[in-house]
């Protein structure tokens, strides 16, 4: 790698515009770390701190990646959909993590680890196995947070060490590293953590959501596999931006051998995750219900289901109870009236990401020989055949019906049923969303509404409910990394090195099965237009990256896989945010369509704009491209 930078005890980038400001911004800490680290006590509360820093991955205002792409639309003015509708600036930028953007700050708490690591040393009471372990799960943090900058900015300056206090102002203007460089920073050090970390959690009223050894190693799957992927292979869309010696910051010639690396990581993440007892989650009850729900279940469980066994990485702080909030559809008419308004549901889903899912037969709804998908806006009936996904004798339309059981999972809307705490030992009675204007879903004042008709169930825990004037939501573990994730990246990279080959199939098929579809190669054999496309590296690819979309949809990955894939200005381009017309009250009326906004995204937005006063105040350190 280039170089190692070094990274100011007090603050980092911060807005040098003198020798006697920055004296005067950058205090002695030294008293304070020896208290810090005089006993285990305290070098705990301190260890604790670095997992503070984390992204809150269930909040829509720390994790950008659930509502500022294209699959999530709000009335609400979060910065997320700031961002989507293309209002960022370089003047100030949107989810600000580089210089003091209020938010926990990645390069806080890069200092903050380069600290504990020089002084984990000093604690007497403390046994060398325990020391070992932290600086292990220390070095894991040091390379989660480098990767989170990496790739909201691309190239990013490398924070190995602390800059001392004695150092002079020019040691602080730092320039960023090249991407191949920071890839290769942040994979070493995270073969040093997997090494020292332990295999498993055994103390699991205390530890859980703290590294293992499968944690780190899906972490260094997902560094290669960004590696890899067109944003920063080989783009020839960036050759112009480079180093004050006019190398790019991206590495202009494709390396194949990058989906190598990437694909045997995802493997010996797998093995690991293995190992340790993690596996697809299926649902199991001690009620007699139908295999329809049971397999919805599987889905909904696998998320919501408190550290399930799927979940190789999980966050139980904070709580899920806002989220569940506002991605609940009233159901029970029993509490109608003030308590209907104990929820928000305004979490909206646009009526494209209700089309990705797929059809009951296991292809995309436009490639299925024989779903009608000219007439998926017609009205119909829900059926017998449908029973258990759509009321009988409902009036909706032909895209709900005949879908597949991870439609059903992920999604509420308009006569779709919804298993629940009320209904759990019979799934014959099961509530139906009405999502018209007076149904009990529906319009409710000019806040608490959902705009699409598109609820993102699988978020939503089965026992919580709205009570007398409350509601109560049944708190679950965040699944930041789980196991189908894993399963489907190492498909996706196993496919770049060596095309449609079994292991392929077979990884991408375990996940289908989970919610009962047949395999890629029997589905698209029987029931697509186009029976020859998983047979064809690109083909495949397609599938592949489409069942990403489904499996993990509203879990914040689409926003972050359509930006590595290189796909991001494409599909999210004046892209047309459509839903029901929520204001009316009749199937007739309720189902016309109405655009309720449009995302923009240009080349530019692919890496964050720094913000102009730290330009400024460093000028060793450029611009983001575009900006």
């Amino acid at each position: 790698m280039k170089k190692t930078n070094k990274i100011i005890y007090s603050i980092i980038f911060i807005c040098i515009m003198s020798c006697d400001s920055y004296i005067d911004i950058v205090p002695d800490n030294v008293a304070t770390f020896d208290l810090v680290f005089n006993n285990r006590a305290n070098a705990k509360k301190f260890f604790y701190t670095l997992y503070g820093y984390l992204p809150h991955f269930s909040d829509v205002n720390s994790n950008i990646g659930l509502v500022g792409g294209d699959e999530v639309w709000t009335h609400q003015t979060w910065d997320g959909m700031r961002l989507s509708i293309g209002e960022q600036s370089k003047a100030n930028p949107i989810y600000n993590l580089w210089g003091n953007g209020g938010r926990l700050e990645p390069h806080v708490a890069l200092r903050d680890c380069n600290i504990f690591l020089n002084r984990i040393s000093d604690v007497r009471d403390m046994t060398e196995d325990e020391k070992t372990r932290w600086i292990a799960e220390v070095k894991f943090l040091k390379a989660y947070y480098h990767f989170y900058l990496l790739k909201m900015y691309g190239p990013i300056p490398i924070i190995d060490e602390n800059i001392e206090v004695s150092e002079d102002v020019i040691s602080v203007r730092i320039e960023r590293d090249g991407v191949d460089d920071v890839v290769d920073y942040i994979v070493s050090v995270l073969d040093e953590a997997i090494e020292n970390l332990p295999p498993r959690i055994t103390l699991e009223g205390e530890e859980l959501g703290r590294a293992t050894k499968p944690i780190a190693a899906m972490l260094k799957a997902k560094v290669l596999a960004f590696s890899a992927s067109p944003l920063v292979n080989g783009n020839s869309v960036y050759s112009s931006w480079t180093n004050n010696a006019g190398t790019p910051y991206i590495n202009q010639t494709y390396d194949a051998n990058k989906w190598t690396l990437a694909a045997d990581a995802c493997r010996e993440a797998i093995d690991l995750a293995h190992e340790a007892g993690n596996n697809l989650y299926k649902f199991s009850t001690a009620y007699n219900l139908s295999e329809e729900t049971i397999t919805k279940m599987n889905l909904r469980g696998a998320i919501t289901d408190r550290w399930n066994n799927e979940i190789i990485w999980g966050q139980a702080n904070p709580t899920t109870n806002t989220i569940q909030n506002n991605s609940f559809a009233r159901i029970d008419d029993e509490f109608s009236g003030s308590s209907s308004g104990q929820v928000n549901s305004y979490y909206s889903i646009p009526l494209h990401m209700a089309e990705i899912f797929y059809s009951k037969n296991g292809v995309p709804i436009e490639e299925d020989n024989s779903y009608d998908y000219s007439s998926r806006f017609d009205l119909k009936t829900g059926d017998e055949a449908n029973k258990f996904y759509v009321k009988q004798g409902y009036e909706t339309i032909g895209l709900h019906l005949d879908r597949e059981s991870r439609f059903y999972a992920s999604l509420a809307g308009d006569g779709i049923l919804s298993y629940d705490v009320n209904n759990e030992a019979d799934d014959t009675s099961l509530f139906v969303v009405d999502a018209k204007n007076g149904g009990m879903a529906g319009y409710l004042n000019e806040r608490q509404f959902n705009q699409t008709g598109y609820w993102p169930k699988k978020l939503v825990h089965y026992k919580s409910a709205i009570g007398n004037n409350s509601f109560t939501a049944e708190n679950y573990s965040w699944p930041v990394y789980r196991l189908a994730d894993l399963y489907l990246l190492y498909a996706e990279c196993l496919n770049e090195v060596s095309g449609p080959v079994a292991e392929v199939f077979q990884y991408v098929d375990d996940v289908r099965e989970r919610s009962g579809l047949d395999g890629v190669q029997a589905s698209w054999t029987a029931s697509s237009n186009n029976p020859t496309k998983p047979s064809t590296k690109e083909g495949l690819r397609e599938i592949i990256h489409q069942e990403r979309s489904i499996e993990l949809a509203f879990e914040g990955h689409r926003f972050w896989d359509l930006r590595r894939w290189f796909k991001a200005h494409v599909l999210l381009n004046s892209t047309s945010m459509r839903g029901w017309s929520y204001e009316k009250a009749t199937a007739e009326t309720f189902y016309n369509q109405v655009e309720y906004g449009v995302t923009e995204f240009s080349i530019r937005d692919y890496f964050w704009p720094i913000a102009e006063d730290d330009i400024l105040a460093n000028p060793n350190l450029d611009q983001a491209f575009g900006w």
